[in-house]
Parts: C-alpha cells; structure tokens; sequence
C-alpha cells in the first residue's frame, strides 16, 4: 500500500468518523423532540387501532367499541389467545400488542417511560389491569 493511498484511507476514515457523529447527534436531538413531545401527552406514531387522528389529535375511531370486546373476551375463563384472535381477524401477536397497549387507558409509552396522554381512554385501567394480571398469569410478556 502506498503512502498516498494510506493517507487517501485515513481522511476518508475521518470522514465517516465526522459523519458518524453528525448522524448521533441528530437523532439525540430527533429523540429529545420525541420525549418533549411524549411528555405533553402527544401520540407520535400511528395511531392504535381503534383510534384515528383528527388534526393532530388521537381520537377514538368507529371500531373503537371493538377494543372493549378484545378486552373484555380475553377475561372470559374458556377465552384463548388463539380463540380471540380469529374472532377479530388478528394475530396472535397482533392480540398481544392490543392487550398491552397503554394507548387504551390514555397513556403514552415511549422510551420505557409512561406518560398521561392528552387523548380519551378507550377502556378503564381496571379493566387494562385485569388484563395484564391474566397475561402474566399466562407467562405472556
């Protein structure tokens, strides 16, 4: 290897090192706007079934009622996953992550952190918390 090309391989080494950098920083701060954001209650993803966003706010949709069904199934004692999961046309992890989803009770997760939403709760927290003590029962994380 020449010297010409070694230095050609350390600037272009330092190049992407800056670029690197540069990418950190901007989804730091990407990821600072989005906690800001979390902490005001505001949605940042799509929406969870069973809502809709009007404007710029989470609101239930039509299908809504359809949400405390799933959760209110789910505690009968001879309701499976599986069994829940072809009544409403879903998968089964796609059953889990409505089970789990803190959007119902009017929360937002982001970033392991829970923080009140500015949206109504679809279904109680009493009746979200039934639910996560029947999924732990099952081992189902």
């Amino acid at each position: 290897m020449t010297q010409q090309t070694l230095e050609q391989l350390q600037k272009e080494n330092q190049e992407l090192k800056q670029e690197i950098q540069r990418l950190r920083e901007l989804r730091n701060n990407q990821k600072k706007g989005m906690i800001k954001k979390a902490l005001t209650g505001l949605h940042m993803s799509r929406p969870a079934f069973g809502y809709k966003f009007e404007k710029e706010n989470l609101i239930p949709s039509e299908n809504f009622r359809e949400i405390q069904e799933i959760f209110e199934e789910f505690l009968n004692k001879n309701m499976t996953l599986t069994k829940l999961a072809k009544k409403h046309n879903l998968s089964i992890n796609g059953l889990k992550k409505i089970l789990k989803n803190f959007t119902y009770v009017g929360k937002i997760k982001f970033d392991g952190q829970i923080h009140n939403g500015k949206h109504n709760p679809i279904i109680s927290s009493i009746l979200f918390n039934q639910v996560q003590d029947k999924l732990e029962k099952m081992g189902i994380k």
